[in-house]
């Protein structure tokens, strides 16, 4: 018998046919790739003709045989005992809003509201659009957006603002929601903050009637209160401005 055909006989492990616990049934399973193949001394005539070992019907079939061996008891006792646990509710995604300062509050809005953080650029205002949400047009990568106020929607306007026809803004905010692009300004920009929905608190009956009424929970974050905004909210307010 050639040192192939040997190999061939041979049985993974101890070099015998195991037998598989509680059968009593002996399975035979070739495993020549440790000894002669590329994974022992590579002295298989067959390498010159399959290259690798798992190219050789000798490994498809240990392969076959190893799948069709009988399940153990202790097998079926763990998989049974595995589905019959009780399902776990998996824990909700976490949720990220862009956290922003316009007078002196900070706030927070869903990140898929915003497109792009602009640096600070003239707003050319609008004639006859003076003292309302509405800023004026500003210029983004060519194309012109109408700007428009969140803190005067939010009644967080503590300046009172100029009749110049231009004004500049430390950052500019390019939102896009239901298919409308609009700018506002924002006179500090942090980030991006991931949060729990369970971690949000219910703002006070006082603040909810009034700066508040497009607030749908309130964040801590670094120490602070952050308004988290109703994104739908707030978006047909300012939507309904425009017309």
């Amino acid at each position: 018998m050639s040192t192939f055909e040997l190999a061939r006989t041979d049985s993974i492990g101890l070099g015998g046919q195991p037998e598989v616990p509680g059968t009593g049934q002996a399975v035979a399973i070739s495993a020549c790739w440790n000894q002669i193949g590329v994974h022992g001394n590579g002295s298989c005539p067959e390498l010159q003709k399959f290259i690798r070992c798992r190219n050789c019907p000798v490994y498809s079939n240990a392969a076959v045989r190893l799948l069709d061996r009988p399940l153990l008891p202790q097998y079926r006792k763990e998989w049974t005992e595995h589905f019959a646990r009780p399902k776990q509710l998996a824990v909700p995604a976490k949720a990220s809003a862009l956290v922003f300062r316009i007078g002196e509050e900070w706030l927070g809005l869903g990140t898929q509201a915003f497109q792009e953080v602009a640096e600070r650029r003239p707003v050319h205002s609008l004639p006859h659009r003076q003292g309302g949400i509405v800023l004026g047009l500003v210029n983004i990568r060519g194309e012109l957006l109408i700007c428009v106020s969140l803190g005067h929607l939010l009644g967080l306007e503590s300046t009172p603002r100029g009749h110049a026809a231009r004004r500049t803004y430390d950052r500019l905010l390019v939102t896009g929601w239901d298919g409308t692009r609009l700018v506002f300004p924002a006179d500090e920009v942090r980030g991006i903050h991931r949060f729990q929905v369970s971690e949000l608190t219910e703002p006070p009956a006082t603040l909810a009637k009034s700066n508040f009424s497009y607030t749908q929970g309130l964040l801590s974050w670094a120490g602070r209160t952050v308004g988290l905004l109703d994104a739908e909210r707030v978006f047909s307010a300012l939507n309904r401005s425009l017309t």
